[in-house]
C-alpha cells in the first residue's frame, strides 16, 4: 500500500502556492489520490463488518459507509476548492523563503541543521481534563 508521509512536510516547507496546490492535487486525485485510498479502506472495513454477524456489526458497517460517502466527500470538495484557489494565485508565501542551505559567515563548518529559520511550531493542545469519579 503506498504511503504519503511526506505530504505534511512538503506543505510545511512550501514557499509558493503552486507547491501546496501540487500536494493537494495528489491528495484529492480522483482515481489514485490519498482520499480515494481512505474511501476504499472504509468500504473494505464496512464489507468486513457486514460478514461478522454480531449485533453491532451492521451499525458499524453503515457508519463506515457514511464516513466514506458523506464525510470524505465534504473534505474532498473543500480541499479541491482550496487547491484551485492556491493554483490560481501563483504566488510566493510572504513568510517563507526557499532554503539556500548556506552557512552564515560566522560559522566554521556547516551544521547538521539548516541555517534558515525553523518553520512555525504548532500550538500544543492541553490534555483533556481528568474525569473526577465519586469519592470513596
Amino acid at each position: 500500500m503506498p504511503r504519503w508521509p511526506s505530504s505534511p512536510d512538503l506543505i510545511r516547507q512550501a514557499t509558493t502556492t503552486d507547491e501546496v496546490a501540487e500536494v493537494l492535487t495528489e491528495l484529492t486525485a480522483p482515481c489514485d489520490g490519498v482520499l480515494d485510498a481512505v474511501s476504499e479502506i472504509l468500504a473494505a472495513a464496512a464489507e468486513f463488518h457486514d460478514g461478522l454477524g454480531a449485533s453491532a456489526a451492521p451499525y458499524t458497517a453503515q457508519r463506515l459507509r457514511y464516513l466514506a460517502e458523506e464525510r470524505l466527500g465534504v473534505i474532498r470538495t473543500d480541499l479541491v476548492h482550496t487547491r484551485n484557489d492556491l493554483a490560481d494565485r501563483h504566488a510566493p508565501h510572504p513568510g517563507r523563503a526557499a532554503c539556500t542551505q548556506e552557512v552564515p559567515a560566522d560559522e566554521r563548518e556547516r551544521s547538521a541543521v539548516c541555517a534558515c529559520p525553523p518553520p512555525p511550531r504548532a500550538l500544543s493542545v492541553p490534555p483533556p481534563p481528568v474525569a473526577a469519579g465519586p469519592r470513596r
